[in-house]
């Protein structure tokens, strides 16, 4: 039988995302650093897309896996057998949360899976179909989320998707009396992610929250890419003092491990236990391995005190990132978006950064603008290093714009 490289098995068996992967072929991960098979070093900026975030193979995410593995893996998850690694990182995530109404947890695998739950969850408590999300949104890639998703050409090739889906102006109140009796629930990110790291006003989150009182609409908060302390807080809504009618997690939520989940009063949550009995199942959401490496990881986040450090690193990127050629640097924490003037220029500074060990990236719905999103264990000097790659990086580009 033939021998294949892993590259070859790569480009024969995985089923493309893109027409041209990056297809770095990575043998180890430690911290905020990448390896090749090679031995090369790659600082990886972007945490696997807002996962890593108390980095590559943490200690303590690592024994927690181990210890749970020498107990049990798979028994049955969804809410039949009691298990230690579940119960434990929900009463966490409850406490996390600080608010009394948020007192029960669903696990999911993902987080467009729980952005999938927590549609049923609106629709079966309100008995209404309707919802509203933003304009340049992004809440996950099945086909519920996929119709939330604010950008039409990103969907327009999987239509029919769900119909009486509305989309608003994120920041803008005027666009609030959209919200009406008719409305299910409203879907929104704190921090605009795929939008390019766009931030909207505290008084603009709590008139989104008086409007749904008002209308008996529910408040779905989308924290899958800002929650577990990646703005400087463990959740972003807590600057904005606004309540939740319901919380999604998931990426930095398992350190490194698939896991998700949708939080909300046990009063909605019961909705889906009757009529029909198990309205929303799943086979590994909640698997218990996973849990045990979210609840490290929500441990390590405190004990450590990351949160605390978060504001100086961000402000120190703000700092360092000075070019002619940035038009402006947008943060929420470790959440940064470096905007430049086309895509192209993107490209070329993304694939600069690469040869020189430093991984980065762009936004789905804002591609003038380069990602930045690393571990929150990251130093300051590691801070400097890769900022100086970056800028070596656009002083390239502008040399051969140039020439």
């Amino acid at each position: 039988m033939r021998s294949f490289t892993n590259r070859q098995l790569f480009q024969k068996f995985l089923a493309p995302t893109s027409d041209s992967p990056l297809a770095l072929e990575i043998v180890k991960a430690k911290g905020i650093y990448l390896y090749d098979k090679e031995g090369k070093s790659y600082i990886d900026l972007i945490s696997g897309i807002a996962v890593s975030n108390v980095g590559h193979r943490n200690k303590k995410i690592i024994s927690a896996i181990k210890k749970q593995l020498d107990l049990y893996m798979h028994l049955m998850v969804y809410g039949e057998y009691i298990q230690s690694p579940q119960v434990l990182l929900a009463q966490a995530l409850v406490n996390s949360t600080k608010i009394p109404s948020l007192n029960q947890v669903y696990f999911t695998n993902s987080g467009t899976e729980a952005v999938e739950g927590a549609m049923k969850l609106a629709k079966r408590y309100t008995g209404r179909t309707n919802f509203i999300s933003c304009i340049n949104a992004y809440h996950g890639s099945t086909q519920g989320a996929l119709s939330l998703a604010g950008d039409e050409n990103f969907k327009n090739s999987f239509r029919p998707l769900l119909p009486n889906i509305t989309h608003i102006h994120y920041g803008c109140e005027e666009d609030l009396v959209h919200i009406n009796n008719k409305t299910a629930a409203i879907i929104i990110e704190i921090i605009g992610g795929e939008s390019g790291v766009r931030k909207a006003s505290k008084s603009y989150f709590k008139s989104l929250r008086k409007r749904c009182d008002e209308t008996g609409t529910l408040l779905i908060i989308d924290e899958i890419q800002t929650g577990f302390g990646r703005t400087g807080t463990f959740w972003a809504y807590e600057e904005m003092e606004i309540v939740p009618d319901v919380l999604l997690t998931a990426k930095g939520m398992g350190g490194g491990m698939p896991i998700g989940a949708f939080i909300a009063n046990k009063n909605l949550m019961k909705s889906l236990s009757f009529d029909p009995v198990l309205g929303h199942i799943t086979t590994f959401g909640g698997h218990p391995v996973n849990c045990a490496a979210s609840l490290a990881t929500l441990n390590y986040i405190i004990d450590e005190n990351l949160m605390e450090k978060v504001p100086s690193k961000s402000q120190l990127f703000k700092d360092l990132l000075i070019h002619p050629m940035i038009k402006e640097v947008r943060a929420a924490g470790l959440m940064i978006a470096v905007e430049f003037e086309n895509f192209e220029i993107i490209q070329k500074i993304i694939a600069n950064c690469l040869k020189s060990g430093l991984i980065t990236d762009w936004f789905l719905f804002c591609n003038n603008s380069l990602r930045i999103a690393p571990p929150l264990i990251i130093t300051k000097k590691e801070i400097k290093i890769a900022c100086k790659i970056i800028l070596q990086a656009i002083n390239e580009v502008e040399k051969e714009i140039k020439s």
